[in-house]
């Protein structure tokens, strides 16, 4: 019945990456040439978005050209110019009058602690826009230390220093002609576990092993020294994920996909959604297939746990931080 799918499943959608692995900074961006509907959802209290809002079902965009992931914080919503800007030299976008106007949404991941003190910028984002077309469909999208998951990390609970090196990762499913795959850049106040919940990566305790969660959380709440991050300052994580499938959904459907795509973050985060926390989801959806949107949501959450699992496992430690991968090593 179900079967592994990937973005050689997806023609309708090209992805690519760049990144500055000195700064621990990048992006990574889904372009749809032929423009594609899309929904999101965001959770976390303190995004950093960009034309979100075009996206509610009452407004009059129905088609989107791409989604951008970036880090940066609000910097990086620069680099959303830079794909505007190769989408247009390409011809994509509505036309206006003899010029291209292409539909840009996104959002960022706080990585500035992380490396040097920089973020993406318009050029980065059209070299991640022109990597998307240059990359073959059947070739695997890169996971770990790469785009928008160069600098992300895990478990700062007990502030930076115990935290865990993350990335982005990628999974996807198909149920027949349906197909779902979940991109995702790891970036969260919380830990994350795989599927039999085994916490992998998250706030170490003073061993280096990852502690429960609920654990830290009560050692932050006891100590009251400013581990946690300050009120009112820049929101220090993030997940932000999309999904691509190629069902027909409405505006409507596709956010209420990425609604439903957030019990994956729920499921293999811990603490999710926090106020320190801009977790926000995309659904992106090409319309080839005819599907039951119930259908595109299980699949996509599915797909969308998987990717966040990947995003751990396949990172790399860096900055002095070790990842789930040397953890294992280790025992």
């Amino acid at each position: 019945m179900f079967r592994t799918a990937s973005l050689a499943d997806l023609p309708a959608f090209r992805c690519g990456h760049a990144q500055d692995p000195e700064a621990a900074t990048g992006c990574t961006v889904v372009v749809a040439p032929e423009g594609a509907v899309c929904g999101v959802d965001v959770r976390g209290g303190g995004p950093a978005t960009r034309e979100t809002d075009l996206l509610r079902p009452e407004n009059m965009i129905e088609a989107v050209h791409a989604v951008v992931l970036a880090g940066g914080s609000a910097f990086g919503l620069a680099a959303s110019t830079g794909v505007m800007d190769e989408l247009a030299a390409r011809g994509i976008g509505f036309p206006v009058e003899g010029a291209r106007v292409p539909i840009v949404v996104g959002a960022c991941l706080f990585d500035l602690l992380v490396g040097e003190s920089a973020h993406p910028d318009a050029a980065m984002g059209a070299e991640a826009c022109a990597a998307a077309f240059v990359r073959l469909a059947e070739e695997p999208l890169a996971e770990g230390n790469v785009g928008a998951g160069c600098g992300a990390t895990v478990g700062k609970l007990l502030g930076g220093e115990r935290a865990m090196k993350s990335g982005l990762g990628t999974c996807g499913l198909a149920l027949g002609e349906l197909a779902v795959v979940a991109i995702v850049a790891v970036n969260a106040l919380g830990n994350v576990r795989d599927g039999d919940g085994t916490w992998i990566a998250g706030c170490r305790d003073d061993e280096g092993r990852v502690m429960d969660p609920l654990a830290a959380f009560g050692a932050m709440a006891a100590a009251g020294d400013g581990t946690a991050p300050a009120a009112g300052g820049p929101c220090a994580n993030t997940t932000i994920g999309v999904v691509l499938t190629n069902a027909r959904l409405t505006k409507a459907q596709a956010s209420k996909t990425a609604s439903t795509v957030h019990d994956a973050y729920a499921r293999a985060i811990k603490p999710v959604h926090t106020l320190n926390d801009g977790d926000t989801v995309f659904a992106f959806a090409s319309g080839e297939v005819e599907a039951l949107p119930d259908a595109v949501s299980v699949l996509a959450c599915e797909a969308m746990q998987g990717a966040i699992v990947n995003a751990v496992r396949q990172a790399e430690g860096a900055c002095g931080l070790p990842a789930a991968r040397d953890l294992i090593a280790g025992r």
